[in-house]
């Protein structure tokens, strides 16, 4: 019989061994009582997730609705819907550079040049619509390529690169929209109908809210049973069922409020499929590995053999593209490419609403539903005083203090986390 340095036999050693179980298995087991448990656990080491944006939105609905009882009408709702896309789409993009713990300051202006190339090639050339869709969307993939290069190849700030990028793009912009600055586009064409198309028959939303719960369901049914076959702690049946059932309840009065108005908003069923494309890129494949844990460290990531100036050229390069598919959904909103298109509060409204959905500012934390959650806040904002009448300024300081409370609680999160060692 072998013994350890310490003369204790090995098998008496193991006999008095604790076996490890994953704290999961344990929560599961103890029910309801359990879930409570670990509920109060993750409040208090500060993994909050997305409860706090969750909560702040219901407050700012409740609030607004008390003030004017228009506020959670069908029609205001679904504007509210159709009107934060374009941000939306611009802040998914902004979403994988944050994780990255950079930052890119272009995606106003790039936003504007889309815009400003579907307008000169349909309107000024007559050339085909769609193709005019695909040179604006490559436009802005090259021009983040272009970005990604400088940053990670050449080695300069990404701070300063897109900084830059923020003004040339801008002049190039302005350049191509000629003395005129404006050019109105076909309300009747392909991207004027991006954001004025409604599926009118209810059929449309209700079929999509089932069908969103039916994947769900299937998907971490599927999950669930490769755990299982590797051994892997994996959620009951049961609760499975009970997150499909909120998920379909909230999916179906979601589809019973557009039904109300004039239906389903083909923007807002585009943005929710590029949601649910973006996330399945982010957390169940290799590449979105990548970008957390050079998110995480990029020295670690260097040594593990991760490509790390590819992924930070491939991400400047999303980041583009994203602002491109953004900016089709502005133009699309005014039928026109002016001037002031990717100026204004639009970059800081991108930034703020990736942020205050909840990614992180520091990096390696965060997922593209956090766009969804963040530009809902903002527009729920800008609608809600723009219905009361309170000016510009007002809104610009009301946003500003939601995003500097949202960054406090993510500094205070980071630190909590650190002292309950779970950073």
């Amino acid at each position: 019989m072998s013994t350890e340095k310490t003369g204790v036999p090995t098998t008496e050693a193991a006999k008095g061994a604790v076996t490890a179980v994953d704290p999961r298995l344990l929560v599961r087991e103890q029910g309801f009582k359990g879930y409570v448990s670990e509920f109060q656990r993750k409040i208090r080491a500060g993994d909050l997730g997305s409860l706090p944006v969750v909560l702040g939105l219901l407050i700012i609905w409740v609030i607004f609705q008390s003030l004017n009882s228009n506020f959670l009408s069908a029609e205001n709702l679904s504007n509210i819907s159709v009107t934060m896309v374009g941000t939306g789409m611009i802040a998914v993009g902004i979403v994988f550079v944050l994780l990255l713990g950079e930052i890119d300051l272009s995606v106003g202006s790039v936003s504007g040049v889309s815009g400003a190339v579907v307008a000169v090639i349909t309107v000024t050339h007559g050339m085909n619509e769609w193709f005019a869709i695909l040179v604006a969307i490559a436009s802005g993939a090259a021009i983040g390529a272009i970005h990604g290069f400088f940053f990670a190849r050449v080695g300069a700030p990404a701070f300063a690169v897109t900084l830059a990028g923020l003004l040339f793009w801008l002049g190039f912009m302005l350049q191509i929209l000629g003395s005129n600055g404006t050019i109105n586009l076909d309300s009747e064409g392909v991207v004027g109908h991006l954001t004025t198309y409604y599926f009118t028959d209810v059929a449309a939303a209700y079929g999509l809210a089932v069908f969103a719960a039916v994947v769900y369901f299937l998907s971490t049914f599927f999950e669930n049973r490769r755990r299982e076959a590797a051994g892997i702690p994996s959620r009951p049946l049961t609760e499975i069922l009970v997150r499909t059932g909120l998920l379909a309840v909230l999916a179906l009065v979601v589809a019973y409020v557009l039904n109300q108005y004039k239906g389903l908003p083909l923007a807002l069923v585009i943005f929710l499929a590029f949601l649910v494309a973006t996330d399945f890129v982010l957390r169940r494949t290799a590449y979105g590995r990548k970008i957390f844990a050079l998110g995480g460290s990029v020295e670690a990531s260097r040594r593990a053999g991760i490509n790390v100036t590819a992924i930070r050229i491939s991400v400047y390069t999303i980041a583009g593209t994203f602002a491109a598919i953004g900016g089709l959904f502005l133009a699309s909103k005014i039928a026109a490419a002016n001037q002031s298109a990717g100026t204004g509060d639009l970059l800081m409204n991108a930034i703020a609403a990736a942020v205050i959905g909840g990614t992180s500012l520091f990096g390696g934390r965060g997922r593209t539903w956090n766009a969804l959650l963040g530009v809902m806040v903002i527009t729920s904002i800008q609608y809600g005083l723009a219905l009361e009448g309170i000016a510009t300024p007002i809104q610009y300081m009301i946003t500003g203090g939601v995003l500097l409370a949202t960054v406090v609680i993510d500094s205070i999160t980071r630190k909590t986390q650190k002292t309950a060692g779970r950073a």
